[in-house]
């Protein structure tokens, strides 16, 4: 059996202006970048206790953007438990908000922890998809109680 291929001519924007003609490319292999492109890699930041400094770092491959906040904090609330990585402090605890704390690319933060400004734009909503919260490849999450939280951004003190 034979297959047969579709080819395009595709020219492109370079970061200075200028277009490019990359000549003829195979559809499919376009496909398989956009679909690649669809599925990132994130960080999670799993913070346990705020004024310890107790965190511990996740690495997530292939998530979907398209996703609802929601039900990423459900498949991490599945997937904690079952990391048997992670000490039991850590896997037992009740994590239920996230907030951005670094995008690739981007300035960080001097916070040890997570950083206790913008509230308002880097807290993720729960009814937003990851690509509307902002996330993109290569994205540092944090995941916490966001009473602990609240807690210690009114007092926020470190026993150490």
């Amino acid at each position: 059996m034979r297959q047969s291929y579709c080819f395009t001519a595709l020219r492109v924007e370079t970061c200075h202006g200028k277009t490019a003609n990359l000549g003829m490319v195979q559809l499919e292999r376009l496909e398989l970048l956009h679909m690649a492109a669809e599925e990132v890699t994130i960080t999670i930041r799993i913070i346990r206790s705020f004024e310890h400094r107790n965190f511990k770092f996740l690495v997530y491959h292939g998530i979907s953007l398209d996703q609802t906040v929601k039900d990423f904090i459900v498949f991490l609330k599945q997937d904690i438990p079952l990391r048997t990585s992670l000490p039991p402090p850590f896997r037992n605890y009740k994590y239920d908000k996230l907030k951005i704390i670094h995008q690739a690319h981007k300035s960080k933060t001097n916070e040890l922890v997570l950083n206790l400004e913008d509230d308002d734009r880097l807290l993720l909503r729960e009814g937003n998809t990851l690509r509307e919260a902002g996330i993109a490849n290569e994205t540092e999450i944090a995941f916490f109680c966001e009473e602990d939280y609240r807690k210690y951004k009114v007092n926020p003190i470190s026993s150490w």
